[in-house]
């Protein structure tokens, strides 16, 4: 039995979905996206109300991740996603110019990072970055590309982190003065 697959998922005024065969599109105020369904999975709308049914016990596996992809796609199209990151460190920031970051982080370059079409990213007081889409698994990739840039340094902290982030502090050397 499929808990997560189960769940119905409910349609906010203004989102129209459309199943044609193996595809699956969503829309609505915010944008569109559109998907491939897993086969053996169908669904059913009525009343505000879209549910996910398997053709047979060997598609359960299927059947809370097509669930759960729809239902992110129905609250991206609806509200969008975010994800919040902070730089920290001497002299690391980043800049804003057109389509792409320029960041400074302490390299002796530097980093140039391309935004991807359907992602908005803003930057306030040069050391906070707001991801923002409609596409979850986008937006945290993009997320992620950004961090790995130059990754949180367990020793001084210093680096590219999530807002929120807790890292564990590494002691350094000790004895040697």
């Amino acid at each position: 039995m499929s808990r997560i697959g189960n769940k119905p998922i409910p349609l906010p005024s203004g989102v129209k979905i459309a199943v044609a065969g193996d595809k699956i599109d969503v829309q609505g105020p915010k944008g569109k996206l559109s998907f491939a369904v897993p086969q053996g999975i169908s669904f059913e709308q009525k009343d505000g109300v879209l549910n996910v049914k398997r053709a047979t016990e060997e598609h359960r596996a299927l059947h809370g991740l097509a669930r759960a992809l729809v239902a992110n796609a129905v609250h991206g199209v609806t509200t969008g996603f975010k994800k919040d990151m902070d730089i920290v460190g001497v002299g690391y920031r980043a800049e804003l110019k057109a389509k792409q970051v320029i960041f400074a982080l302490g390299y002796s370059h530097a980093v140039v990072f391309d935004i991807p079409t359907g992602i908005d990213v803003t930057i306030e007081k040069q050391t906070h970055i707001t991801v923002t889409g409609v596409d979850r698994q986008l937006v945290g990739q993009v997320a992620a590309n950004i961090r790995q840039l130059r990754k949180p340094d367990p020793y001084k902290q210093k680096g590219v982190r999530y807002t929120g982030e807790v890292l564990k502090k590494k002691a350094g050397k000790t004895g040697a003065k």
